[in-house]
């Protein structure tokens, strides 16, 4: 097992996607690749790396819950109710993106984005001192299988990019991604992918909130 990530990793992280580098990450779920959700030069590199569809896109990931609802103050407070109780943890969250931020990250649709606020056990604490948000998605090439250990990670990604943080093994399941842009106005939400978190602990979530 690897050890635990260090303050120093996590400056180094910091600095790399502040300077427009693109990092390897481990997360909660899969291995993760990243940069500058407000860096377009960053996010093609990205994408070139990944081989991904330009026109799809990827998931702005905060590395604590409290930075995050101070970055969306458009937050309606249903929003917020269910943000504060699905994360931190290995789900994405679509919300409306109202204030048209991340426009790396979003793509063909810059009405909305996908949250992702990991839920960090010890060997991956120190990433919480993070501060940048980060334009992330899994570290694979487009349609290959996820990397669950650092050493299945594509050696394309490895290679070219200007960091990559060995969390050891991590659980291999992606994230479920989670539906909530018509909860404020309709009250309405939807899981749009199976994943790490049981369908029946969203709903469980939510019937909480009700």
């Amino acid at each position: 097992m690897s050890a635990a990530l260090d303050r120093a990793q996590a400056g180094a992280l910091e600095a790399c996607v502040a300077e427009g580098g693109v990092a390897v990450i481990p997360t909660d779920t899969v291995y993760g690749v990243c940069c500058d959700p407000d860096n377009e030069r960053a996010a093609e590199e990205l994408y070139r790396l990944k081989r991904r569809p330009p026109t799809r896109a990827c998931a702005v990931m905060f590395f604590a819950l409290e930075p995050a609802l101070r970055a969306l103050a458009g937050l309606r407070p249903r929003e917020r109710q269910a943000l504060e109780a699905l994360l931190p943890g290995p789900v994405t969250v679509l919300l409306p993106n109202r204030e048209l931020r991340f426009a790396p990250a979003c793509r063909a649709d810059p009405a909305s984005f996908g949250l992702r606020v990991p839920r960090l056990g010890e060997r991956l604490a120190a990433l919480g001192s993070v501060a940048l948000p980060v334009m992330q998605s899994s570290a694979n090439i487009s349609g290959e299988a996820d990397a669950r250990a650092f050493a299945e990670v594509s050696p394309r990604i490895l290679e070219q990019a200007q960091l990559a943080l060995d969390g050891g093994e991590l659980p291999g399941t992606p994230s479920t991604v989670i539906d909530l842009r018509d909860l404020d106005s309709e009250g309405r939400w939807h899981v749009l992918r199976d994943g790490a978190l049981p369908r029946t602990a969203v709903e469980a979530v939510f019937a909480s909130l009700a």
